[in-house]
């Protein structure tokens, strides 16, 4: 079975990763979690602001309202999904003894995000009909 499809299982039955290694300690695993509710507010931000430019930007010309309100939302829903992945192959690895692992997620998002905002400079300094 594929790594990934067992750790979609994991997703929800997160009661079955106990039955690897050993448990660790219980501030690590408190860490995780806290690090995945960052991640969820992350992601209900990104969403936020997807709704806002939609909603309270009507003299964006469409195109630009739509398109960055798409990139906001979907970087929204990438993060949310993302979190609970990390959530358990973080939790997966401390009950291995593993190291944790790594992601490239935090770059791709810090990009995008970027991207979105630099959009939005150039809308604002060159104004909202284009």
């Amino acid at each position: 079975m594929s790594n990934f499809v067992q750790s979609l299982r994991l997703w929800f039955a997160p009661e079955r990763i106990s039955e690897e290694g050993d448990t660790p300690d219980y501030r690590f695993s408190l860490a995780n979690e806290r690090t995945f509710l960052a991640w969820l507010r992350t992601a209900l931000a990104l969403i936020g602001g997807g709704f806002a430019v939609d909603q309270f930007l009507p003299d964006l010309r469409w195109g630009w309202r739509i398109g960055l309100a798409l990139a906001l939302l979907a970087a929204g829903v990438l993060c949310s999904l993302r979190a609970v992945n990390h959530w358990v192959r973080c939790e997966r690895a401390m009950r291995r003894g593993e190291d944790l692992p790594t992601s490239r997620f935090p770059t791709l998002l810090s990009l995008a995000v970027a991207v979105v905002a630099l959009a939005m400079v150039v809308i604002v300094l060159f104004g909202w009909e284009g």
